[in-house]
Order: C-alpha cells, then sequence, then structure tokens
C-alpha cells in the first residue's frame, strides 16, 4: 500500500484508486512536473542563483543532497573530414532551483572552441552546484562553424533531456546523435553533496609555461576525473571560477602538472558543509595559491 503525505494527511492511495491506478497516478504527476520544466524553460533565462550561498557558519544545520556532476564532454563524431574543428553553442542543466539554464558549456560564434574528433570539449561551467532531489532539464544546441556567415553552419546536436535517476550512480557515458555528428556527455549523481568552488591565483609567473588542472572526485569506490584547465600561463592571472560536486567527508584531489614534463603538484582538500580551505604550490616557473569554499544548498 503506497502512502501519499500532504502535511498531516496521509491518503491511501491504493484504496481509492486501486494500484494500477495509483501508478498511473504518479507518472502523471511526473509528467506535469517535467511541463513544468519546459515551461520555466521558456519563461527563464540563465541561472541567477550564485555559488557559496552558505559557505559562511551562520546556521546551525547545515545538509548536503546529492548533485549531478559532468565530468566530461567529447566530440565523438563529427561529419567534416578535416582537423580542426570550430564548435560553438552550450549544453545548459536546469534544476528545481530557479529553473534557469546553467551551463556546463557555452561558446560563441565569435569566440568558438577548436577542436577536433575525439576530442575533449572544455567545459566552461556551471555557475553554480546542480541539484538532484528531483528531475533535471539537460538542454543543448551546439553548431559547427562552417564559413564566414552564420546560415553556413552545420547543426551538430539539438534538443534536451531529462534525467530522472536520483540515486548515487558511476559516470556514464550518454551519446546525444545530431544530423551532422554526436557529443558523448558524461556525468553522475554524486550523492550526499556540498558544493565546492575553487578559486586559483598565479603569481611569480618567470616564463611562459602550460599548465594542466585536473580534479578527482570520489564516486562509488573509485576516483573519477574531471580536466578543469589546460593552457599556457605567460603573466601573472586568476583562473575561471571551478564548481564541483563532492560527497560530505570523502577527499577532493587537485592535480596541477607544469610544462610537458612528467612534473605534478597535489592538494588534497576533505570536503566540508561550510568553511574554506586554502593551499599553496612554489614552483620554479610559478606560485600558486588554491581556495576552496564549501556550501550546501539548504541551512536551517
Amino acid at each position: 500500500m503506497f502512502l501519499y503525505s500532504l502535511g498531516s494527511r496521509s491518503l491511501q492511495l491504493s484504496t481509492i484508486l486501486g494500484a494500477t491506478n495509483c501508478v498511473l497516478f504518479l507518472y502523471v504527476i511526473s509528467l506535469v512536473y517535467e511541463l513544468i520544466i519546459v515551461i520555466c524553460c521558456v519563461i527563464f533565462g540563465d541561472a541567477r542563483l550564485e555559488p557559496m550561498i552558505f559557505s559562511k557558519a551562520i546556521k546551525k544545520l547545515y545538509f548536503p543532497c546529492n548533485m549531478l556532476q559532468f565530468f566530461s564532454v567529447t566530440l565523438a563524431e563529427c561529419s567534416i573530414n578535416h582537423d580542426p574543428i570550430e564548435l560553438y553553442g552550450y549544453i545548459a542543466v536546469r534544476d528545481d532551483r530557479d529553473g534557469m539554464r546553467n551551463y556546463v558549456l557555452n561558446y560563441s560564434r565569435d569566440d568558438p572552441i577548436i577542436t577536433q574528433k575525439g576530442s575533449s570539449i572544455q567545459m566552461t561551467g556551471p555557475k553554480r552546484n546542480i541539484e538532484l532531489v528531483s528531475p533535471v532539464l539537460i538542454e543543448f544546441d551546439m553548431r559547427i562553424k562552417n564559413g564566414g556567415q552564420e546560415e553556413e553552419d552545420l547543426q551538430l546536436i539539438d534538443g534536451a533531456i531529462s534525467c530522472h535517476d536520483r540515486r548515487s550512480w558511476k559516470p556514464v557515458k550518454h551519446r546525444i546523435k545530431g544530423n551532422c555528428g554526436a557529443v558523448d556527455m558524461s556525468f553522475a549523481c554524486v550523492d550526499q553533496a556540498v558544493e565546492a568552488t575553487i578559486e586559483v591565483v598565479i603569481s611569480e609567473v618567470h616564463s611562459s609555461f602550460s599548465l594542466s588542472l585536473r580534479s578527482f572526485v570520489y564516486v562509488l569506490e573509485d576516483y573519477e576525473e574531471i580536466q578543469l584547465f589546460h593552457g599556457s600561463i605567460d603573466q601573472s592571472c586568476g583562473l575561471r571560477r571551478f564548481v564541483l560536486a563532492v560527497s560530505h567527508g570523502d577527499m577532493m584531489i587537485l592535480k596541477f602538472r607544469f610544462g610537458n614534463s612528467n612534473v605534478e603538484r597535489r592538494r588534497s582538500f576533505k570536503a566540508e558543509l561550510y568553511g574554506c580551505s586554502s593551499r599553496q604550490i612554489k614552483h620554479e616557473l610559478a606560485n600558486i595559491s588554491v581556495k576552496v569554499n564549501w556550501s550546501t544548498n539548504s541551512a536551517f
């Protein structure tokens, strides 16, 4: 017998509707909820909520929750027979926190990403964590720049999928096929997660060098890799802000690789309900300061 709780009341739906009708009723409720999300897609724009909303100890109780984490986006197939390939467009997620687009990646036509078949596409987001306590909508519109005019461009993928499963699972590749190719998205539900906002500042740069930054997040008894940054550094600067989901109490590992050598520096951070942690790296090429702010989505 299924009990539907509404405030202090419990409706014995299996008695009122019958077991079969009860399942049908719940299915209809799920469809209505998804319709509300789709309507929000039309009405609302981009995400306005910022990360780190509860990073300071101002409340008594803080609660982690399940969060959706993207691990990679890859150009799996493409009808263009030459490399490199210029891509632009977006992949975004809408959750029930504000119903607005939270971009996982977003590139304009004037500043596309240059890649090739089989290569990963550098993610530019998300702006804040993606809450997975109810179904979320993943929408995408990516195109291949194919000439001087936008009318000559090719549609890579276009559409939306919804994610219902709120149980923790390991990263799974989802292939999205379009008219001119396919994109692989790898994401997972991180159980009892908190939000990690990573800020990296590079100073005292002695000479130009390439820098690779990867994060390793623990998901279901194994560490999974996320490529956060790969590029050249020629002056003091701050990297963009990175937002990740980490299970409360687990360790998040950041690995920095300098130049083309195998020289790596790693720093570990334990996921907390709130607060911040800082680490320093001193290298002959530059100094790096890392700050991680921890936050939950709810506090009382």
